[in-house]
């Protein structure tokens, strides 16, 4: 029997689901769920990504602020550095993508995230959609194509988590 998925959340996972459909006052189970599944080590998000929230000025950076420091892991570990490189490698050669583009992924959270899911077998939970035609950005879902890391987004992470939100009166 193969071991049940851990998830890496990018910071869109958190970002989109305050500012749309899970808002801290409308589906505080959204939060419950990402910090129950986070106990149970199975989810989890980045150092690079914790930084990002932490930069806005609203109830998510207070969120990230009082959430456990392990959801936000080290990205510096060996294995993730390294993996981490060959993906600056990997983007430099592709003439498909304009230079800003690559600058912009070797200074972004992007390549980390790919990088530390790749190295520590986990699933990328992302936004983001694979773009066969991009120039002026990386879409993590090419990189994570060119590098065999599987991706998903939060709505097939959490029916995998068996995450249900539910009315009650």
């Amino acid at each position: 029997m193969s071991q049940p998925h851990r998830f890496l959340f990018d910071a869109n996972a958190f970002i989109e689901a305050k500012r749309r459909y899970y808002a801290f006052d409308l589906c505080p189970g959204y939060w419950d769920a990402v910090l129950g599944w986070h106990a149970q080590q199975r989810i989890l998000s980045i150092d690079h990504v914790g930084v990002e929230l932490q930069k806005g000025n609203d109830d998510l950076k207070a969120w990230a602020a009082a959430a456990p420091t392990s959801l936000f892991a080290d990205s510096g570990a060996t294995g993730t550095i390294g993996v981490y490189a060959q993906l600056q490698t990997w983007a430099a050669a592709q003439a498909q993508f304009l230079p800003q583009a690559k600058a912009d992924f070797a200074s972004k959270a992007d390549a980390w995230l790919i990088a530390h899911a790749k190295a520590n077998g986990l699933v990328l939970v992302t936004h983001e959609v694979f773009a066969a035609d991009a120039r002026s950005r990386i879409p993590m879902p090419n990189a994570c194509k060119a590098f065999q890391v599987e991706h998903a987004t939060t709505f097939d992470a959490l029916r995998e988590l068996g995450v249900k939100f539910t009315w009650t009166p």
